[in-house]
């Protein structure tokens, strides 16, 4: 991810709207890269910008701007010293983007249309330059696609798209080629820091985009043959023995999850892009992927038998800065968030359409402090991995109460919205403060009693005569 702390290792989902219970479009990823680098939310308003501008800080990219910028909800960094990595949210188009999924293109790609890490557009420019400036998913894989193009690109990428109607996902596989494919209603992608797309059919561009020239590029520098159909992941993609321990198995388990019907190895390089859930997915489906850590499988890191012998890299880490999922149906919109690691926090259905940011999650820098959200749920994090196995059922009751909270907060303003749209932004904000206030003090109170309880951990206890 971050050129100068190194590159994010995230998993993404897309789920289309007939694969879903309620016909929403869903797209999600974990934002991987350290263990303590803090996130905030953020509501950036509709303006008029004259002579609109983009540079990077991370790199040498810059870009003129379209004057007028939409809202849109992000969560960048806590700080913008190597960029603002704003990395996903909603605009008031209802246009969901996430940016990016990193992956790695072959050497035989790459020696003919090397990445611009000098002036190419990187992971931490992506949603700043795109999502305030579109109307739909296929107009974002458009704009950023001809960025590409034009700009070159610094690094291999997916990026997720979604609109009411439909879900994209495009990925970048060279200096200035990508493909994008719309994700069927019927079906779902799980996606693990591989180049994932396979065949493109370029006469159906209603479901498949590409770079100008692809396909000549790829047959003048003979990558692959004329009479054979066009795999982007074959002609692009790795096969490393490290994608076995840890790409590969991510997407088994998420497929796994939503399509147990169908027996796969963990290890296989033929796992399919697309998939058909057995049942209709739920928002919490979704959201038991992305805090998948293999789960009542060998391959659990928190079972005391696998301590410090991974076999797999599992989809959530001890590195996820936050998790979300951004969800669009009709004109319902959320921007569901869970700061720190997914399986440890929990995913808070914030209004992406607020004006104010709750306190607490404008708040928190590397080190820790008390009044950031994110911290929060580190501190949870922390303290639950002292001892699994003893303090995990606090955890998953908290969790469970406070989804169960949520939920209904949610509900809640969703009616009084629907028979007052004359208040939705007064109601918006006044939601999303009490949905960030109801998580926050939950986990601060399961913080308290786990502190409280391990005060009894000491190796310095010692059986004192009570008559002492």
């Amino acid at each position: 991810m971050q050129t100068k702390i190194g590159r994010s290792s995230c998993t993404s989902i897309l789920v289309g709207k007939n694969a879903t219970i309620d016909q929403s479009v869903i797209i999600g990823r974990n934002e991987d890269a350290k263990t303590a680098w803090p996130k905030h939310l953020a509501f950036n308003k509709h303006q008029i910008i004259e002579n609109n501008h983009f540079k990077s800080k991370d790199n040498k990219f810059e870009i003129d701007l379209p004057s007028e910028v939409f809202s849109y909800s992000s969560t960048p960094e806590w700080t913008d010293k190597y960029g603002v990595f704003e990395e996903d949210g909603i605009n008031e188009y209802h246009v969901a983007m996430s940016a990016t999924e990193s992956a790695y293109a072959n050497d035989r790609v790459q020696s003919f249309d090397p990445f611009d890490t000098e002036k190419g557009i990187l992971e931490e420019a992506m949603v700043s330059v795109v999502l305030p400036y579109i109307k739909s998913a296929k107009e974002g894989v458009r704009r950023l696609g001809a960025i590409v193009e034009k700009y070159g690109a610094a690094e291999a990428d997916g990026i997720l798209f979604a609109d009411q109607n439909e879900a994209w996902y495009l990925e970048i596989g060279s200096g200035h080629h990508w493909v994008s494919q719309r994700i069927p209603d019927d079906s779902y992608a799980v996606v693990a820091n591989q180049l994932a797309i396979q065949e493109i059919d370029f006469s159906d561009p209603d479901n498949f985009l590409y770079s100008k020239g692809i396909q000549e590029f790829v047959y003048s520098h003979h990558l692959w043959p004329e009479n054979k159909a066009f795999n982007f992941r074959e002609i692009f993609g790795t096969h490393d023995d490290s994608d076995l321990a840890y790409n590969t198995p991510r997407v088994w388990i998420g497929q796994k999850l939503l399509t147990a019907s169908v027996v796969q190895d963990p290890e296989s390089f033929n796992l399919p892009f697309i998939r058909k859930p057995d049942h209709p997915i739920s928002i919490q489906d979704a959201q038991r992927v992305l805090s998948d850590h293999y789960n009542n499988t060998p391959y659990d890191l928190t079972n005391p038998k696998n301590k410090n012998q991974a076999t797999y890299r599992p989809i959530t880490v001890a590195t996820t800065q936050e998790s979300h999922l951004l969800q669009l149906n009709g004109e319902n919109m959320v921007h569901w968030l869970a700061m720190g690691v997914a399986a440890q926090s929990v995913y808070i259905p914030f209004y992406p359409q607020g004006t104010k940011v709750p306190t607490m999650f404008k708040y928190g820098k590397e080190t820790y402090s008390a009044n950031s959200a994110y911290w929060v749920f580190k501190l949870t994090s922390v303290l639950v991995d002292r001892s699994w196995s003893k303090y995990a059922t606090y955890l998953s009751s908290t969790q469970k109460q406070t989804n169960l909270a949520l939920n209904k907060i949610r509900t809640k303003y969703d009616t009084l919205i629907a028979q007052d749209a004359d208040k939705e932004i007064e109601l918006v904000n006044k939601a999303n403060k009490e949905l960030a206030d109801t998580a926050i003090k939950n986990f601060q109170k399961l913080n308290a009693q786990l502190i409280t309880m391990q005060t009894a951990d000491s190796p310095l206890r010692f059986k004192m005569d009570p008559n002492l």
